[in-house]
């Protein structure tokens, strides 16, 4: 090629040289026709016909459509080949998760009665609660009264089943009268140990109750699951309200990590997926776990969205707040791929430089797809089998411009 150029301006420069001695001087023309007098005067030199391409005499030899680098010059500028093949692509996205606190073994310890801690079994933040334990007593006026009254019942009830047999003995058995009665009383005291029960009185102190005549001065409220406390808003001695809340439980058998995606992964990330969670903290130790849920809003400050596992902590080793490494292996199928560094981004579209043999690059445009692992996915512009400069292809994209083949 640089050949052919100093040729070409050589061979300009000649046939400018030729023209320039053959035109003769304007004096030697005028004097020519004074000296005749009467004589015909020389012919004027016709019009040089403009042929297309003058300056180019090499241009009809020439292909437009190509840029010719020969082999031994692509050795020396570095142009390598790549061939564009149907292959499976595999996306791995590297990010940071956090543990937290699995919301759903979260349990609220409350009272549903109103009155006052006379004792608080649980002492501090951080204290492991056994399911079932107590955690502290109160005393309710309300409740002291509804326990005389289910007592008041239960002493009525046993003197009319007194009474109605002794009715039974007076006006015979076909007497429906004692039935009826023992009817209203049973009835009434069900429903004096169904309000018992709605204040959370386990059927045993019921029965206590029931075998002592007396009411129970206060309610030991107990846990309805295990776990370390979380938040403690219960003294001693305080007054409670209906429903108002003492615990905070949290089960760490299990434990939530909340990773952060990226916007431009999220197209490729769905539940179900698998990952490998590596924390510092264990070296060597790695749990696997999947995608359990996609967070449905985006972080405006790190312009991520969250993605949530859930992890096994037999012997509570994972704390909340520590930080881990989550790996996402995406398996994208098999795809069109050419190395990404083969293609170049003008800014409105993508350019690749075919191979078409001997030398000769063809520019084409071409519409990619995903991105995995140093490849990327071609939808449109090439066919399987092709081949495209995948190193220097900058400088073929120079030449290219400079010919004027690439605008």
């Amino acid at each position: 090629m640089i050949a052919k150029k100093i040729l070409m301006i050589f061979f300009s420069l000649f046939l400018a040289v030729s023209l320039n001695f053959s035109t003769p001087p304007a004096s030697a023309q005028s004097q020519g026709g004074h000296a005749g007098h009467g004589g015909t005067p020389p012919p004027e030199p016709a019009a040089p016909t403009s042929a297309p391409d003058a300056d180019d005499p090499w241009a009809e030899f020439e292909d437009t459509t190509t840029i010719e680098i020969p082999v031994d010059k692509q050795q020396l500028i570095g142009v390598k080949t790549a061939t564009a093949a149907i292959q499976p692509l595999h996306r791995l996205i590297r990010t940071i998760g956090r543990i937290e606190y699995d919301e759903r073994r979260l349990t609220t310890v409350n009272t549903k009665i109103e009155g006052w801690i006379e004792k608080l079994y649980v002492s501090a933040t951080g204290d492991y609660v056994e399911s079932g334990a107590p955690v502290a007593e109160i005393y309710s006026p309300e409740l002291y009264a509804t326990q005389q009254e289910f007592l008041n019942v239960l002493q009525w009830t046993q003197k009319n089943k007194n009474a109605a047999a002794s009715r039974s003995l007076n006006y015979g058995k076909d007497s429906n009268f004692a039935e009826m009665l023992n009817r209203d009383a049973e009835s009434m005291l069900e429903a004096a140990r169904q309000r018992l029960r709605l204040w959370d009185i386990s059927p045993a102190q019921i029965k206590k109750i029931e075998q002592t005549g007396k009411p129970i001065r206060t309610l030991t409220i107990s846990s309805p699951a295990g776990g370390y406390v979380l938040r403690k808003a219960a003294l001693q001695g305080m007054r409670v309200m209906a429903g108002e809340k003492l615990l905070d439980l949290i089960d760490l058998s299990t434990v939530w990590v909340v990773a952060d995606i990226y916007e431009y992964d999220l197209p490729f990330v769905q539940t179900g997926q698998k990952a490998t969670i590596n924390l510092s903290y264990f070296a060597g130790k790695t749990f696997e776990s999947t995608i359990d849920y996609l967070y449905p809003t985006l972080a405006g400050e790190t312009r991520t969205a969250k993605a949530r596992f859930t992890i096994p902590n037999p012997g509570g080793e994972l704390k909340p707040q520590m930080y881990s490494d989550v790996e996402i292996f995406i398996d994208l199928g098999e795809k069109l791929a050419i190395p990404e560094e083969a293609v170049i981004n003008t800014g409105n579209r993508r350019l690749v430089y075919v191979d078409n043999g001997e030398g000769l690059f063809e520019p084409r445009e071409v519409t990619t797809g995903m991105k995995a692992e140093g490849f990327v996915e071609v939808t449109a512009g090439l066919e399987a089998g092709e081949k495209v400069a995948s190193e220097g292809n900058f400088l073929i994209d120079s030449e290219a411009r400079l010919k004027g083949l690439v605008q």
